[in-house]
This record gives C-alpha cells, structure tokens and sequence, in this order.
C-alpha cells in the first residue's frame, strides 16, 4: 500500500488560495458597486459611506477585500433568485382566441404565400387542395401573445416559419400524411406563442423556427423594462443624495 499518494494530494490541496485569497476582476468589484449603489438608494448607506466604500473597492485586489465592503449588507447574503419560469399552456385558455380567422391563406392546384413585414392578428386559417401554402412570421409583426394558426393540408403542403424567440406549439395529426411541430420555448415571459392546429390528409403540415431570425419588438421591450428599472434606482439615488446636501 502506497501511503505517499494521499498525503502529496492533502498537501496540494492545503496549498491551493482560498476564494477570498483570489485576485479580484473587474466583473467581481462591480457586483460589489452594484451591491453598493442599492444599498444607498435604500437608505442603508449615507453619501459619504457610499463614496468611501466605493474607492476602497476601486483598489482591492482579492476577492477577501471586496467582500469586507458588503459584508454588513443584507444583500451580501442573499442567494441569487432561479429565474421565474411560466410553461406555455398546450391550448390557449377559452374565449382567448375568436374563432374567426383575421385572414385566410387559400392555394388549391396554386400556391399561396404570406411573408415579410405583415400584422399577424389572433387567427389565422390556411388551406391547401393540391397546392402548396407557406407563412413566414420571421418578420411579422405581433400585436397579441397567442396567435392561432389553422393548418389543412388535403393532397398539398402547408410550411410554417416562426422567430427562434417566441413559443410554438402544436395539435392535430396525419391521415396517410404528416403533421410536423417542432415544439419551442422562449426564454422571455412575454413572448409570442404561436399555436398550429390542424390536419394532414394525404399532405404535409410542419411549423418549425426559422434560425437567425428573432423578433426585436421582444427584445425592445425587455430594454425598456431594463431601462425604466434603472431611472427608478437612479432617481432614488438622486433624492438622497439631494436630502443629505440639504442637511
């Protein structure tokens, strides 16, 4: 037995920096700043505390060092929330969707197409006899969460496209055909869901996202929710600031 191999690991590991020994980044004292900053806007940290701290993290140089400026602080200690997750419903819920379609795409022996910058309202119905349908939403502009897309296929080819960043799923089934949803989940919680319903008799039904195209309107108004997240913070900042100069 070889009792040299356990005693060189315990040593390597009693020689190996602690966390708090470890050279600080530039992404570590800015959680600390931000840490900071909150704590003077609630009031935890008076101006002049805040400024203090603030240099002392500008030039520590461990992550021990940094620490000692928030170890006082409620957030310090907390532990990072997992991100709230909602799952996209299979069905929308009753009376959500009208069942009138806002448009009809129709290709019988011909093809139909519906693409590029268009409004994709609530429903929408597509039918193809012998023919071939597709719908592009990559660029379309969406004024509702759920949208409803009806897809018959008898003999033809019904081709959905949906942005990689929204939700799509889907319900219905083949007869001697192919009904084809590739299922997808959004990262945002207030991103479109697309929901293809539908049949293919003899015929092609598929709905997939199509890759490198994403809504930016999802991504604007998550920006702005940013954006007003910091104005409310910043204005917070400002009024204390302003009530400990008029003291």
């Amino acid at each position: 037995m070889d009792l040299q191999k356990p005693a060189r690991a315990h040593d390597n590991d009693a020689a190996a920096p602690s966390v708090t020994e470890l050279r600080a980044s530039d992404a570590d004292r800015d959680r600390v700043a931000d840490i900071l900053r909150e704590a003077l806007a609630e009031g935890r940290l008076t101006a002049d505390e805040h400024a203090e701290r603030v240099e002392g993290v500008l030039h520590a140089k461990t992550v021990g060092e940094l620490e000692v400026f928030i170890r006082d602080l409620p957030a310090a200690h907390q532990q990072p929330a997992a991100p709230a997750y909602t799952p996209v419903p299979p069905r929308p819920t009753p009376g959500a969707i009208p069942h009138e379609a806002d448009a009809n795409v129709v290709a019988v022996f011909s093809s139909a197409v519906r693409r590029g910058r268009w409004r994709a309202g609530r429903r929408l119905h597509a039918y193809s006899v012998f023919g071939s349908v597709e719908i592009d939403l990559s660029e379309a502009i969406f004024e509702y969460q759920q949208v409803v897309i009806k897809a018959v296929s008898v003999f033809g080819d019904v081709q959905i496209r949906v942005p990689e960043n929204v939700s799509l799923r889907g319900t219905g089934g083949g007869v001697l055909g192919n009904f084809e949803v590739d299922t997808l989940d959004s990262v945002e919680s207030d991103a479109p869901v697309v929901y293809v319903d539908g049949w293919a008799v003899l015929g092609n039904v598929e709905a997939r996202p199509k890759r490198g195209k994403r809504i930016g309107d999802i991504l604007d108004r998550v920006q702005s929710k940013v954006d007003r997240k910091l104005e409310r913070v910043q204005d917070k900042v400002d009024r204390k600031l302003r009530k400990h100069l008029e003291r």
